[in-house]
């Protein structure tokens, strides 16, 4: 189980909300979010509400400033992260709607144009475990989290123009 405190202010100040599960729009409990505290679990925040726009990973810490995470706005939602043990595998897709060239990935790769020889990855079907796409290498960039299911288009998703180049598993150590 998970737990994050959400700040109206930077560096931890003002109202408070205290979350444990997903939250589809903060604006019901704070005017805005601009830190956050995890005290236990990960989770994924957006600065959109309905798990939508920017979204940064984060586990057990303190985030005193939403600027850091690359967000222009406040964060707006959260998603747990549930903690999976076992097996990882997704396979990737140069195309929309599964088509084109595929690779099953198992493990992290800092870089899918450099180890699979493929120009691009506009859909994936994630099979087991959860998955943290980046639009550069070595896990830098916007990033996108994934959950098991099939993702027919990242463009449909929000991510237009976003060119997926690494891909890293959510380990156990959230």
């Amino acid at each position: 189980m998970g737990k994050i405190i959400f700040y109206e202010e930077r560096n931890f100040q003002g109202r408070s909300y205290e979350c444990m599960s997903d939250c589809s729009d903060m604006s019901s409990y704070l005017n805005r979010c601009q830190s956050c505290r995890v005290e236990s679990g990960c989770f994924m925040v957006y600065d959109r509400p309905n798990y939508m726009g920017n979204q940064y990973f984060t586990r057990r810490g303190e985030y005193a400033d939403h600027m850091s995470f690359g967000m222009s706005d406040s964060i707006r939602s959260c998603r747990l992260i549930p903690q999976h043990r076992g097996q990882f595998r997704m396979r990737i897709y140069e195309r929309e709607n599964f088509q084109g060239m595929s690779h099953e990935l198992m493990e992290d790769c800092v870089n899918i144009q450099d180890r699979y020889r493929m120009p691009d990855c506009q859909s994936c079907n994630v099979m087991d475990g959860h998955w943290l796409m980046y639009e550069q290498p070595n896990y830098r960039g916007r990033m996108m989290y994934l959950r098991p299911g099939e993702y027919r288009s990242m463009r449909e998703m929000g991510f237009s123009g976003m060119r997926i180049s690494s891909v890293r598993r959510i380990m156990d150590s959230c």
